[in-house]
């Protein structure tokens, strides 16, 4: 009977002590913050980069329900591209009325049951001038993060889109590590995704995060190789030239492959989520090459559980058709096979 009892006592305390650890360890990541799993973002796509809606337009041409037809599309997010520095006035003051808008969007989003992503999508400036993008930077981040402090706690910030041109990793580090802190200090808890230097050979071993912040997603951008993903694309006088280029050679994927496998691999050493925040392909490239592509790194990324978003709902590279108000279904499939 007493060595029954002493059974007892002695697993009742182990049972106490792991109670008790687990209590702690639940504190713990609730003062760190937990990485949102990619499998939460899921699949998205991005919008509104290049819309009227910020100056008030209307259908312009995105319309607010087209929501509706991203989340029954089998979209679990979307990444809203907002180039915030040109509604900036005075002292690089964000203009009410366009925050108000945003407001709207981000209310909408979550109303149909989809995770927003607000991208500060000012690359070219930030590419070109690493000092007045680090002012507006800096500026658009102290805004944002202290008019959404404690609201919409399933938005997620997007630091920077797109770091690189004159920007090194030196710099950018240092950047995104104060841009961190700013919004660190309004919201602790916030999910928030930081970028990969954006050139060719994806440095994300230069990446400087904060050990202590595991609230963080890492994303990178895949558009390689760009000849052909750009091939025909009509702003650029070398890429208009080019066409018609295939895709889909075993060399082809075993690139893709190994481009995926430099990020999976630093990202378990790290222990850091990943995000492929853009992909895409030109119209002008040949419809079962573009397909063969798309499906191609959606389905990598699903197996190697990475949340991502499609490059992009209308305008170019465009998996909508917004003059028909339909999906474009050899694109829609590629990224959102059917279930059967």
């Amino acid at each position: 009977m007493n060595a029954i009892c002493a059974r007892r006592s002695v697993t009742f305390r182990l049972i106490l002590t792991i109670a008790m650890l687990a209590i702690c360890s639940q504190a713990d990541a609730a003062k760190q913050g937990t990485a949102r799993a990619p499998g939460e973002l899921g699949r998205g796509i991005n919008i509104l980069g290049y819309d009227g809606i910020w100056e008030g337009g209307r259908n312009a041409p995105f319309r607010l329900d087209n929501l509706t037809a991203i989340r029954k599309a089998g979209f679990s997010h979307v990444r809203i591209n907002f180039f915030g520095f040109k509604f900036m006035g005075e002292g690089n003051l964000l203009d009410e009325i366009v925050l108000r808008r945003l407001d709207a969007v981000i209310e909408e989003v979550l109303a149909r049951k989809l995770i927003p992503i607000l991208d500060e999508h000012d690359t070219d400036t930030c590419q070109r001038d690493v000092s007045g993008c680090a002012e507006k930077l800096k500026a658009f981040w102290t805004q944002i993060a202290e008019r959404y402090a404690g609201r919409y706690p399933k938005l997620v910030f997007e630091v920077l889109n797109e770091p690189g041109g004159q920007m090194k990793s030196t710099s950018w580090n240092a950047l995104l590590n104060e841009c961190l802190r700013i919004i660190r200090t309004s919201n602790p808890g916030r999910t928030v995704i930081a970028a990969v230097l954006n050139v060719d050979d994806m440095p994300v071993e230069e990446l400087a995060l904060p050990s202590d912040d595991r609230n963080l997603i890492v994303t990178f951008h895949y558009y390689a190789p760009i000849r052909f993903t750009h091939q025909g694309a009509a702003w650029s006088p070398t890429f208009s030239r080019l066409g018609p280029l295939d895709w889909g050679s075993p060399e082809d994927e075993q690139k893709a492959l190994a481009d995926f496998e430099k990020i999976r691999s630093w990202s378990e050493k790290e222990k850091r989520p990943i995000y492929l925040g853009e992909f895409g392909v030109y119209e002008r490239a040949p419809t079962d090459a573009r397909t063969r592509y798309l499906s191609f790194v959606a389905r990598s990324a699903d197996r190697l559980g990475w949340a991502w978003a499609y490059w992009q709902f209308d305008h170019d590279f465009a998996a909508f058709d917004s003059a028909r108000q339909t999906w474009k279904p050899d694109i829609l499939r590629a990224l959102i096979p059917a279930v059967r």
